[in-house]
């Protein structure tokens, strides 16, 4: 019976058992065998009393339907009685359909406990031991008469009973009847017979006790016939051991012999009590137990015609990726949790979370790899960028062939033309890194990078620095003496620009040698949902060494802005120094509000 109900799925059932050994007994044997197989749990075990009423049922289908969701019953009732009464209480309960029965042997085929109760009875399972009809018995027991059975003491008590008469003779019954016995009447003529189940256990029995005494004797008398005195006084117990070791094939040709608990082998038959087309009905051969379990699934039939097996579970199967957290005393009961973010199931119970450069595939068995992206050409982010540098870069080389092509000219030479082409040459810089920024990262890509990145500025600011030094140093002189300051020749105004330069160029090396270029995939930016997660393919530059390396031409910045403020007041004729002020407080403004854009950006492929 537990066979039977794992192989239906039902892990979640209750018992119904009538009181007294058989039903007692016959549930306790369940429930040990279904704990030792492990996967089977009980939600109630209940009992239908010995003075039971109509009431008691009705009680009992109430508390079944208290753990709905144990749909299949397993009973072990004494009598057709209880049986009936059962079926009835579902009945009044209107819950038909809503029990699966799983029955004992005392259910069996038996019509009579589920008569006008079919349809509470529908797709019930029960079983009966494997019988064979013994040859020869039939003629035999209907041969039996008073005259030729006076040797079975209980025989005139069966005649009574079968022919519903009464005997005259001593030992018959003394119950009152209308007719008396006549001792003329046939068995099968006159009542019917039908050969009953259990006859072939009880010849095997008596076989059984035939062999064990034919070895005891060959044992313990050999040589001797009939019994010896060993074998008088061997005792109970020294016979038990001979019973228990018999071995021979029984009245039905199948092999007799018992186990180490002292139980013969069990052979079942499995039916399904089935309604078909609403009319025929019947109990229906679905299978065998012979030391396992044999069961035609394909020919169960369920209420209303159904094929599927109807459930009895404590809890449904968890959906993808949802583990099971099972309720404490209840090894067949849980609730599911999804395992959510970037965790996957790796067994039924247990969500773990993927290593940093993966993520849950889509049903979360497992985990893949986070796909690897970097900045496209394609991308707004890029394709903006790109075009401001193209028409920086065009308005750069236009002035620039400008200056060249009137080089000679007094406007040039008097704005300081060797300055100004190191200031287009660190402009022409700034515009090109965009270039280096978006192309896809490699060793000698990161290398440019950290060249270039602060470079542009620093040669554009140093050349301004340079020029508002000049004129501040200048004209500061100019209010002491009429000797000009030292260092003002054009000459003297590349080589302080290169020393400014130079310093860059000094630390962008030594960065070098502290941290060589590499590449590296950024997976620190985890999205909520796992589907969107990627990793960004990027240089190996943290955001603390990008300020870092700009740091030197925010310094630079700073100093040209501060000499700006000083030479405000100049002469209208030295009116270069104006604008250089107005652009160093524009460029600040533009620097205070790039550095907190900067550092709140989160995405990384979008931070260049």
């Amino acid at each position: 019976m537990v066979e039977i109900v794992k192989a239906m799925g039902w892990n979640y059932v209750s018992t119904l058992a009538s009181e007294g050994s058989y039903g007692e007994k016959g549930v306790e044997s369940f429930m040990q065998i279904s704990r030792e197989a492990g996967g089977v749990c009980i939600a109630q075990s209940l009992k239908i009393p010995y003075d039971r009423t109509t009431s008691d049922f009705d009680k009992i289908v109430r508390q079944l339907l208290e753990t709905s969701s144990a749909r299949a019953v397993v009973v072990f009732a004494v009598d057709d009685d209880d049986i009936r009464q059962v079926l009835a209480a579902v009945k009044r309960a209107d819950k038909v359909g809503h029990f699966h029965w799983v029955g004992s042997d005392s259910w069996g085929t038996k019509t009579g406990p589920i008569y006008h109760l079919e349809d509470v009875a529908e797709g019930a399972i029960t079983i009966l031991p494997k019988r064979a009809t013994i040859e020869g018995f039939d003629a035999y027991f209907t041969s039996r008469t008073l005259e030729n059975n006076r040797r079975n003491v209980w025989f005139a008590e069966y005649w009574e009973e079968n022919f519903n008469c009464k005997l005259t003779i001593t030992g018959s019954k003394k119950e009152d009847t209308d007719r008396k016995c006549t001792g003329q009447e046939r068995i099968g003529q006159d009542s019917p017979y039908q050969q009953d189940e259990r006859v072939q256990f009880v010849v095997d029995a008596v076989y059984a006790m035939a062999h064990a005494l034919h070895n005891m004797n060959k044992d313990l008398c050999p040589g001797s016939t009939g019994i010896c005195p060993e074998m008088e006084h061997a005792g109970g117990k020294k016979l038990l051991k001979y019973i228990r070791n018999v071995s021979f094939n029984g009245s039905a040709g199948t092999p007799v012999m018992f186990n180490k608990n002292g139980d013969a082998l069990g052979r079942y038959d499995i039916f399904q009590y089935q309604i078909s087309n609403g009319s025929t009905q019947g109990y229906k051969l679905i299978g065998q137990w012979t030391d396992e379990l044999q069961l035609n699934t394909e020919d169960m039939q369920w209420t209303n015609g159904m094929r599927e097996v109807p459930p009895s579970v404590c809890s449904l199967p968890c959906t993808m990726g949802e583990r099971k957290k099972m309720v404490k005393g209840m090894p067949c009961c849980w609730n599911c949790e999804l395992c959510d973010g970037y965790k996957y199931l790796q067994d039924e119970f247990t969500c773990n979370l993927c290593d940093y450069n993966m993520r849950p595939n889509r049903n979360r068995t497992g985990c893949d790899s986070i796909p690897i992206i970097k900045l496209e050409w394609h991308s707004p982010w890029a394709v903006i960028p790109v075009f401001l540098a193209m028409l920086g870069i065009i308005a750069t080389i236009f002035v620039m062939a400008t200056f060249i092509r009137y080089n000679d000219t007094p406007i040039v030479r008097a704005s300081g033309r060797e300055l100004s082409y190191v200031l287009l040459t660190g402009i022409f810089l700034c515009y090109i890194i965009t270039f280096l920024m978006i192309a896809k990262p490699d060793v000698a890509v990161c290398s440019f990078r950290r060249i270039f990145l602060g470079l542009g500025m620093c040669i554009s600011y140093a050349a301004l620095l340079t020029k508002t030094n000049r004129i501040y140093r200048i004209f500061a002189q100019g209010k002491k003496s009429v000797t000009a300051p030292r260092l003002i020749s054009p000459t003297s105004q590349l080589a302080i620009t290169s020393s400014l330069i130079s310093i860059q160029l000094l630390g962008v090396f030594i960065w070098f040698g502290v941290t060589p270029p590499n590449i590296i995939i950024d997976y620190g930016q985890h999205t909520v949902s796992p589907e969107h997660a990627r990793g960004v393919l990027k240089c190996d530059i943290t955001d603390l060494q990008i300020i870092c390396s700009l740091g030197y031409s925010i310094l630079l910045m700073v100093t040209c802005t501060v000499y700006a403020i000083k030479t405000r007041g100049v002469p209208e004729n030295f009116n270069e120094a104006k604008p250089i002020g107005f652009t160093m407080y524009t460029t600040c403004i533009v620097w205070l509000a790039f550095i907190p854009i900067f550092f709140g950006t989160s995405q990384s492929a979008e931070k260049v």
